[in-house]
């Protein structure tokens, strides 16, 4: 028989063998007749188990159970399970609830058979097709990516409607509209019994061994059983499957070590890979493709509370597993930063933190054009300077350099380069030694971990410790074991400057609550703030004298329409006229009504400064308002400089990104599901209208839908609009209603002659003004 050590892994994947494993030294494998077979045997024997071959009608039930098997597999294989696996499914009844049983293809399909199911067409039928899982990160999947490729071979898969009760599905194929597609993965909810429909032991498969791995690790025969000898056996110091597999760390096999050797070899693996080589990387940078970056080390300084706030976004950790699988980065960058995090720091390490660069990718464009937004961190195992490019590229503004795994010339080597991409690194230590080498080093932000990355355990008292030896004006941060505001505030008693806050944020029902409650020692309490005054927008503009009607009235902006062969177009003598008019204008000085202004020390949202951008100094006249449609960009530059433009509006079908070469704020048109309504940074404030100059209302359901899809969102209302329907309008849109953050008229304030009223435009202006 052979061992690990006689067979070559002939995939890309994990070609070294593992050390023999106790607890599988009696593997049945039963053979349905498949050339695949050989694969999965190759595969267990490589994982340490010790492995003999049945075929299905070769022995009997009563000769299989006189074997004893420590575990029981079944082979993929042609047919239908119940006519072409032999002894597969008798032998399944049997050990199922006394021994870890696996299924592989067939082997999956006779599991769904024998419990209820029905197996019948996939719908199509593959043959070597490789497509991405997504898995539930239990089981044969513990410790894996999402969206690894799979090999398919097969026609039959089981199906979703007759799923037994006693299974659940465990991996899937996802469907173009992110729904679950063909069933790859079922597992017994009591029964340590598993399948996979695609291969594992295919070479096109990544990361097969690692199933095998993990099913070889299973015991006993119920998932409860398994549970309790996996205690035991870390108990008793016997080594997690996890460390057993690890190529072998340079220094002691700590966690640290583990995840270090796994990251080598994913990034070595990843330079190959064309579009993410070295050479693309440092391409992409040269064209100026990373996003515009902040100062780490400026933004820290910021915060609204005494301490600064480094909120980080993980869904598992080497200690604590997997405890927020299900929240999405974006979402919860968001969250952090308008409640008052100096910075967000994204794990990004796939294995034991469930992270991705595509997290920090991600966070990074849902903070573009948020002022003041939080710096991003990229927290990673960094031992190379083209993680750090990719950062970079990705949208990190800081990264993460840790002492203990790197030695003294990489560290310095890594952290100069860091900063020859403008970014100043948070170096990571953990005792005087160590803390010696950042001071050297000349970091500016030196974070002290509570936890011991060899052995987990935290100590709080480990960064007051280490707080006397750095120089004053360096910023010390705490790392890791901070829950609640007690440890807060012996923090900044002790003088440290910022905390680094993750599991306990991630795991709170309501993160914006929890980090008020976490860094203020109260829940936020906050009012809804007072509504801003609506803003008023008169439009078809076509005299000077009805531009000055409308600016006694009270309105906020007049807007003339430039775009050619329209009723209401004015001519280039009109508009020259109309501007100078509203340019002239003054209205009597007063106390102008309060505007919020940008605050300085936390983030807010981009649409949160609309009014305070679309208003005048002192708010003594209308801003001036040019409407164009589908028309050529120098020309709309042409014009507004021209006219003297106060705000151009695109009202047809204009990029988005014009407004970023438009130099004054941009109002754009934009209809009910047309997407773009909320990209940020780009157009000061959208114009939410039913459609270009129809004069048909908005249905209020739309309004609402919009408004509620976007918590932050503000708009414009435009479309149907008159004296007599406005103030319903807004109010129909409830409590977002203090969202709409201004109104737009036409041919809601016209006479019959469709000329515009004077009458009307004032009893306009009134009733919106009314409404707030």
């Amino acid at each position: 028989m052979a061992s690990s050590l006689d067979i070559i892994d002939h995939s890309p994947h994990h070609p070294d063998p593992s050390p023999p494993i106790p607890s599988a030294s009696n593997l049945i494998l039963i053979d349905n007749y498949d050339s695949f077979t050989w694969n999965v045997y190759q595969y267990l024997v490589l994982e340490g188990a010790k492995v003999t071959v049945y075929r299905n009608d070769q022995i009997s039930l009563d000769e299989l159970i006189a074997k004893k098997p420590t575990q029981l597999v079944i082979s993929p294989g042609p047919g239908h399970p119940i006519t072409d696996s032999g002894i597969s499914r008798d032998a399944i009844r049997h050990f199922a609830g006394k021994i870890p049983v696996f299924g592989v293809c067939m082997g999956q399909q006779c599991i769904f058979d024998v419990y209820g199911g029905d197996v019948s067409s996939a719908g199509e039928i593959l043959h070597g097709k490789t497509s991405p899982l997504t898995h539930d990160s239990k089981g044969v999947y513990a410790g894996m990516v999402q969206g690894l490729p799979v090999t398919r071979y097969h026609s039959l898969a089981g199906t979703h409607i007759t799923l037994p009760e006693s299974l659940e599905v465990t991996s899937w194929i996802p469907k173009d509209d992110g729904s679950k597609g063909v069933i790859m993965g079922v597992r017994h909810k009591e029964y340590t019994v598993e399948g996979v429909q695609f291969h594992p032991e295919s070479i096109l498969s990544a990361d097969g061994r690692i199933m095998i791995r993990n099913f070889l690790h299973m015991r006993g025969g119920t998932w409860t059983e398994n549970e309790r000898l996996q205690k035991e056996a870390r108990a008793g110091g016997v080594k997690d499957s996890i460390e057993k597999s690890l190529p072998s760390a340079p220094k002691k096999n700590n966690i640290l070590q583990q995840i270090y050797a796994r990251r080598k070899e994913a990034v070595a693996a990843q330079k190959e890979i064309p579009s993410q080589r070295p050479s693309d990387l440092q391409a992409a940078y040269e064209l100026n493709a990373a996003p515009p970056q902040i100062s780490f080390v400026d933004r820290l300084r910021q915060s609204p509370f005494d301490i600064s706030l480094m909120a980080e976004i993980k869904r598992g950790s080497p200690s604590k597993g997997i405890f927020a699988l299900d929240i999405d980065a974006p979402s919860q960058a968001k969250k952090y930063a308008l409640a008052g995090a100096s910075v967000i720091s994204v794990l990004t390490e796939p294995d034991w933190f469930k992270g991705s660069i595509e997290d920090l990718r991600a966070v990074r464009q849902v903070l573009n054009g948020m002022p003041n937004r939080p710096a991003v961190l990229r927290k990673e195992f960094i031992f190379d300077e083209y993680q750090i490019l990719e950062a970079r590229l990705a949208g990190a503004d800081t990264v993460l350099l840790i002492v203990k795994m790197l030695e003294v010339d990489l560290l310095t080597r890594l952290y100069k380069y860091s900063l020859s991409l403008g970014m100043e690194p948070l170096v990571e230590v953990q005792n005087a030694e160590e803390m010696a080498m950042a001071v050297q080093l000349g970091s500016k932000v030196i974070g002290v971990n509570n936890r011991n990355l060899e052995s987990f355990e935290v100590d709080l008292g480990t960064t007051s410790r280490l707080r006397s030896l750095v120089p004053k004006e360096t910023i010390i941060c705490a790392l890791s074991g901070i829950n609640t505001h007690d440890d807060v505030v012996a923090n900044h008693r002790d003088g440290v400057n910022a905390i680094l806050v993750g599991e306990a944020i991630m795991r709170a029902p309501d993160a914006s609550q929890f980090i008020q409650q976490l860094c203020a020692g109260q829940s936020s309490t906050a009012q809804r703030p007072k509504p801003e005054p609506l803003l008023v927008k008169i439009c078809g503009t076509r005299t000077p004298g009805a531009a000055l009607a409308a600016a006694e009235a009270g309105a906020d902006f007049i807007g003339m329409i430039l775009v050619p062969g329209r009723k209401r177009t004015v001519s280039d003598e009109a508009a020259k006229s109309i501007s100078q008019a509203v340019h002239s204008f003054s209205r009597p000085s007063s106390t102008p009504p309060a505007i919020p202004n940008i605050p300085s020390s936390t983030a807010t949202d981009f649409f949160a400064s609309a009014a305070l951008k679309l208003t005048s100094a002192g708010l003594t006249r209308p801003l001036l308002v040019g409407v164009f449609q589908d028309q050529p960009l120098p020309e709309i530059l042409s014009l507004s400089s021209r006219y003297d433009l106060d705000v151009v509006q695109l009202h047809g079908h204009e990029p988005i990104e014009w407004a970023s070469s438009i130099p004054v704020p941009v109002l754009r048109r934009f209809s009910p599901g047309e997407p773009g309504l909320g990209n940020r940074g780009y157009h000061t404030l959208p114009l939410f209208d039913s459609g270009s100059g129809s004069g048909q209302l908005l249905d209020a359901v739309d309004v609402k839908a919009a408004l509620a899809r976007d918590a932050e969102l503000r708009v414009l209302l435009a479309g149907g609009l008159d004296p007599q329907n406005v103030g319903d309008v807004v109010r129909a849109a409830g409590a977002d209603g203090a969202r709409i953050l201004g109104v737009d008229v036409s041919s809601g304030v016209e006479g019959s002659d469709g000329q515009q009223s004077i009458e009307r435009i004032r009893d306009f202006v009134k009733a919106a003004k009314e409404i707030r």
